[in-house]
């Protein structure tokens, strides 16, 4: 549990959210996109410690194979080990609380596996009846509200039964995307092949749309203002645009008087904190970047976007 200094900070007079009335019903949030390299790891990894700086018991879960937040929490022993992992979870044959562990930062880990290609394969073949619903009937059932407050999961950046499992399990995303042609064809891509399928069948909701990684200016016509610009374009989707990219007013941009820049931008900070193993708020509780990752471990406990302009 977090310190009353952590709530403190959340609560104090200079907080957006501190009038906010807020869901306190125990929610499991996938961070998921269908592309590579839009920092999804980065932001599972600091939105779980956000949660956790507000106090709130909270587990993040590594589902993808290549062990990013495992890694970048220093974990990389218990990712190539796999004399017991998640997929013995997966399959009845070792508890949860086996392969969860500490880590210095207020929340716990479930890390990924170097093996979990391979689990996931005999996901496929060793439970044809609910192949897609292992991590909520093993994991999520069991310890979201008793054991934890919230859950975040880091989900693999391709359509597979992986993040099958986590879309199942939490019915929450929050989708990232960076700056690039493929950016708003990759959103596309992940409501088509993973979300609109499992419509079908569940309530699943979109919460945040997470500009990320952004780097170039925004008053010229760079792709980072393009990513921008068709975010803030549509209608259906300004519910889903959080206050950090959120654009109203173009003028204000093109004459530089918009601060800050829209969007989670590209700092140094964010990158050395992975390699010391670190969340940002522990590596550089300075940056201005933390505001971003603070509304969005807002808008997991919200279920919501909240306006507060």
């Amino acid at each position: 549990m977090a310190s009353k200094n952590s709530q403190n900070i959340v609560n104090s007079p200079n907080s957006p959210y501190q009038s906010a009335d807020v869901d306190s019903a125990p929610r499991a949030v996938s961070v998921s996109m269908l592309k590579g390299g839009v920092g999804k790891s980065t932001i599972a990894v600091n939105v779980a410690r956000q949660l956790a700086a507000h106090g709130h018991r909270t587990l993040l879960i590594d589902l993808d194979p290549n062990g990013h937040a495992s890694v970048g929490l220093g974990f990389s022993v218990q990712y190539h080990d796999t004399s017991e992992d998640i997929g013995d979870v997966f399959f009845g044959e070792a508890n949860p609380s086996s392969v969860i562990y500490n880590t210095d930062y207020e929340f716990d880990l479930l890390p990924s596996s170097e093996e979990l290609e391979q689990i996931e394969r005999e996901i496929v073949i060793g439970d044809v009846f609910q192949p897609s619903a292992l991590l909520k009937r093993e994991v999520v059932t069991p310890l979201l509200g008793d054991g934890y407050d919230y859950i975040v999961t880091d989900s693999p950046a391709y359509r597979s039964r992986l993040t099958d499992n986590a879309l199942v399990a939490t019915t929450n995303l929050l989708l990232p995307l960076a700056p690039g042609n493929e950016a708003i064809s990759g959103l596309e891509r992940t409501i088509e092949r993973q979300i609109a399928p499992l419509r079908k069948h569940l309530d699943v909701d979109v919460l945040a749309l997470v500009p990320n990684i952004l780097s170039g200016r925004i008053d010229q016509q760079t792709q980072d203002r393009q990513l921008l610009e068709r975010l803030n374009s549509h209608d259906n989707l300004q519910d889903r645009i959080p206050n950090f990219a959120r654009i109203t007013d173009w003028e204000a941009v093109d004459s530089g008087e918009q601060k800050p820049v829209p969007g989670i931008r590209d700092r140094t900070s964010i990158t050395k904190a992975y390699g010391e193993n670190k969340p940002l708020l522990d590596y550089d509780p300075e940056c201005d970047q933390l505001a971003c990752f603070e509304e969005l471990a807002h808008i997991v406990e919200t279920g919501r976007v909240i306006r507060h302009d």
